[in-house]
């Protein structure tokens, strides 16, 4: 056993007793924090890596801030809006309101579907790892069956029993997250010790081309909107708090990833297991790596994708009025995430998924613009052109994102 998985095991052993300490997980300001930290940091830290690394080179690290920035100003329109709209949208005279609000509920559906068809594609092929398959084929097909078993068992029975899996794979994965960072800052640190640490010279694409693909890697930073939907479990100024702070923290954590595991990447994506690269890459580190990647892989796709199908079958009753079952929800959204998976590859999917993330943020910000305008919220003008900015910004990623590797 080499120096990385003695530090892998300790960190995430670490991890591991300071995530389950009963106190901490009593307390609300901590889990108001780890439900928007685990969604941002969940299936965006398996494959950030590669896909920047042959986007961005050995500047992978400053594609990763850039992305974060971004995410934090649609982080802060929907702070904005957690203060100002929400109280707003109790009263039903608020047209124009209300009417954005309906055109973000179903936005967010659509991003929930595709999302739920991302995050079961990184589940079977992490699980299909395990016999070293990569074929898309055999993928999309497990894909396809975890799918048909969660819808049939959400429209029958519901996903409560499932959405007790978030409870233990949040802790599982930010502990893996934690002990893979400490391994590879031990490694990088004996190796520069001994004059072996080496900062590879990496070919990437550039120009338009490659400022397109990033456009489409917002969704490694998605996830803090949860925050927006949990008023029925927290008070808004903690959400508010909890939501700023949980990107923080995400931030660090993918900049520190980033440029600690950048002297492992090659540039390169497979033509087939680019998903799963991140494994073949921080091999070397050590021989456990591998297990434990694949093992908090599955436990946190699996549970994100109950939660968003949970959530899109709740979206979709709320904006249909109750008119819609969430129950119905479920299996339309198992059904739709089928069709996307065998639609498009895993590249396409994370492209997919950000301009419908980008099309939710949109509305938000416009939300927020038309709050400003209208007199109904405290932010100043500097803001609103800030909020403004943000949802042509996202006009632009939904016109003109890309897959990495077209």
């Amino acid at each position: 056993m080499g120096l990385g998985d003695i530090a892998l095991i300790a960190g995430s052993l670490l991890g591991l007793f300071i995530l389950f300490q009963p106190k901490l997980v009593r307390m609300p300001a901590w889990r108001a924090t780890v439900t928007p930290l685990a969604s941002i940091i969940g299936s965006g830290f398996l494959v950030s890596g590669p896909i920047l690394a042959h986007t961005s080179g050995r500047w992978a690290w400053a594609a990763m801030l850039g992305l974060c920035v971004i995410g934090y100003v649609y982080g802060s329109v929907i702070r904005h809006n957690i203060m100002h709209i929400e109280p707003e949208l109790a009263d039903k005279k608020q047209g124009g309101m209300v009417v954005l609000e309906r055109l973000s509920g179903l936005a967010l559906v659509l991003a929930y579907f595709v999302s739920v068809a991302f995050y079961l594609t990184l589940f079977s092929a992490f699980a299909l790892r395990i016999g070293d398959i990569t074929d898309e084929f055999w993928i999309k097909a497990l894909t396809s069956s975890v799918l048909a078993i969660l819808g049939i068992a959400g429209s029958w029975k519901g996903l409560g029993a499932l959405e007790q899996i978030e409870e233990y794979s949040v802790g599982l994965k930010l502990s893996v997250i934690g002990g893979l960072c400490l391994a590879l800052l031990a490694v990088s640190l004996v190796d520069l010790s001994g004059g072996q640490f080496a900062w590879p010279e990496l070919a990437h694409s550039r120009g338009w081309d490659e400022v397109r693909i990033l456009l489409g890697l917002v969704i490694l930073v998605q996830g803090f909107e949860t925050s927006r939907y949990l008023g029925h479990a927290y008070p808004a100024a903690l959400r508010v708090k909890t939501m700023r702070r949980a990107q923080w923290i995400s931030t660090g954590i993918y900049i520190v990833f980033i440029l600690l595991a950048t002297r492992y990447f090659d540039g390169t994506l497979p033509e087939s297991g680019g998903e799963t690269a991140i494994i073949d890459l921080l091999r070397p580190v050590g021989f456990l790596v591998v297990p434990l990647l694949i093992a908090a892989a599955m436990a946190s796709q699996l549970s994100a994708a109950v939660a968003d199908m949970s959530g899109s079958g709740g979206l979709l009753s709320e904006v249909f009025s109750q008119k819609l079952n969430a129950r119905v929800g479920y299996g339309l959204a198992a059904v739709a995430a089928i069709l996307i998976v065998w639609w498009a590859d895993i590249f396409q999917i994370i492209t997919f998924a950000s301009k419908a993330f980008l099309l939710y943020y949109g509305l938000q910000s416009a939300q927020a613009v038309l709050a400003i305008r209208e007199g109904r919220s405290s932010a100043g003008t500097a803001r609103g052109l800030i909020y403004a900015g943000a949802g042509a910004f996202a006009v632009l990623v939904i016109i003109f994102a890309i897959p990495a590797g077209v």
